[in-house]
């Protein structure tokens, strides 16, 4: 896995904020990992498991264990849907639904360990997300770090348009 100086160098300056454990610093690595590439590869949880010094098991427990680490490449656009309670009483599963719709995207596969589900073009992605941190104005997602709320189920053809 070849990595960019840029990144090399911030991995190293966030390496040495955790002296007495490098395990310590596998969620960093692997966030700085994702957000350069889009998701963690399977020769990322090695090369961190090197440079760490951690066997490759121990990187790959973290990337399973926290939803929020991607194994298969996103779409262009990644949109996460809230699906906590505030959110789902103001018509979140209706948005994944017009969405999927608008975009193509068949989620009949998607499950806790492949969250993502891609548009056939690969422009869009798409998951349910856990608390958006908005509960008083769903429902809401974001599109990348870009983040929307109140976007009701009727609204899907201008938020998509912001990124065609």
């Amino acid at each position: 896995m070849t990595l960019p100086p840029e990144l090399l160098a911030k991995i190293d300056e966030v390496i040495t904020h955790y002296p007495v454990s490098a395990r310590s610093a596998v969620l960093p690595l692997l966030h700085l990992i994702q957000h350069q590439f889009g998701y963690i590869q399977p020769d990322a949880v090695n090369w961190v498991a090197g440079r760490l010094g951690l066997e490759p098991v121990q990187v790959l427990e973290v990337v399973t264990f926290y939803p929020g680490f991607r194994q298969t490449a996103p779409g262009k656009y990644h949109i996460r849907v809230c699906r906590t309670l505030s959110c789902a009483m103001a018509g979140s599963y209706e948005l994944m639904e017009n969405l999927c719709k608008a975009t193509g995207i068949d989620r009949s596969h998607a499950d806790h360990h492949h969250p993502v589900s891609v548009s056939p073009d690969g422009h869009y992605s798409i998951e349910f997300a856990e608390c958006l941190a908005s509960c008083g104005s769903g429902p809401v997602c974001m599109v990348n770090d870009d983040f929307h709320e109140a976007i009701t189920p009727d609204k899907v053809s201008g938020l998509l348009a912001k990124y065609a």
